[in-house]
């Protein structure tokens, strides 16, 4: 039986999934996925471990046969699109450790069947952006786990795709690599227009860089928006986070609050307590009072706004995926 894809907004969408399913046996990996990718914004994918995420994005860059559904890119069947339209950076180095790095950004323009002149053009480019420049001549084996991320990162856009596919980019970077990575990934977008897909598991990462977020879990699309509609999917007001002296009293704590007016949600956060509340500066004396009564302290106590994190492990729990 055939599939007809439909898709009405070529001139918007760079991807779109339709109904993606991937089943393996019994087991629903991803479960009617449907999303459309803006072109020109860069997409965060978040989840957990096992959450379907690499199943979905493995299958909208055409490594994945689906069990259902379809994939455009650009408005066409992803069968039918070039294959240099889409740049992948994996979690993994791909790198060959005994070629220079400016080799191994030839050797990948070859592969790709980029005219030489342009092939060094976008060489010399792309050491520059991401500050390897010095390092051209030199081994990769002999470069910093930095550098080699950074690297890695330049192959997947060395032929300069319309879409980009990171996954975990800045995993094990220092703060200022992590900077210059992230100033090199808006570059791609506010200088060259790309379109990337984002997948990490740092939530400052996602909110700094995202224009639109969405979040999957056992399969299925749980949220799909802009970072700042996202942080109010959980209700509005601002975290309290505080600790007891005493944390075998943080039950009995939190039962208590919770009749307190304006505490919209109270749990315990990993034997911190998490109170979110309306007009939460007000609040303080009153819930000072009450853990007091319940013999023991507050020891520490803080007001926060509530981020992505928050959102995203509301929606998706607290227990370890492995």
């Amino acid at each position: 039986m055939s599939l007809t894809v439909k898709s009405h907004s070529a001139d918007a969408y760079a991807l779109e999934a339709q109904g993606l399913t991937k089943r393996y046996g019994d087991l629903v990996a991803v479960d009617d996925l449907s999303l459309q990718i803006k072109k020109g914004e860069i997409f965060g994918f978040l989840g957990p471990n096992g959450a379907g995420k690499s199943t979905s994005i493995n299958m909208m860059i055409g490594l994945l046969r689906p069990t259902a559904g379809a994939v455009l890119i650009n408005g066409q069947d992803r069968a039918h699109a070039p294959k240099r339209s889409i740049g992948i950076c994996p979690q993994e180095l791909v790198l060959w450790d005994e070629l220079t790095c400016a080799e191994n950004l030839t050797v990948m323009g070859d592969m790709y069947d980029l005219p030489r002149e342009l092939t060094n053009e976008r060489v010399r480019s792309l050491l520059a952006d991401l500050a390897l420049s010095e390092k051209a001549k030199t081994r990769v084996s002999q470069l910093s786990g930095g550098m080699k991320r950074r690297l890695n990162v330049a192959l997947a856009v060395i032929h300069n795709p319309d879409i980009i596919v990171l996954d975990e980019p800045s995993a094990g970077l220092d703060p200022q690599s992590r900077l210059l990575l992230w100033d090199f990934i808006r570059s791609l977008k506010s200088k060259e227009g790309k379109t990337i897909i984002l997948t990490t598991h740092a939530m400052e990462e996602a909110d700094t860089l995202s224009d639109r977020i969405a979040i999957i879990d056992h399969g299925k699309l749980l949220q799909f928006d802009t970072p700042g509609n996202l942080k109010k999917t959980i209700g509005s007001g601002d975290i309290i986070e505080m600790q007891v002296a005493d944390r075998e009293k943080n039950e009995a704590v939190m039962a208590d609050l919770k009749s307190v007016n304006g505490i919209l949600e109270i749990n315990d956060a990993g034997g911190k307590i998490n109170i979110r509340a309306l007009n939460a500066v007000s609040l303080l004396p009153e819930i000072i009072e009450r853990v007091d009564a319940t013999r023991t302290r507050v020891s520490d106590i803080s007001i926060r706004e509530n981020t992505l994190e928050d959102v995203f492990i509301y929606l998706t729990g607290r227990g370890l995926r492995e």
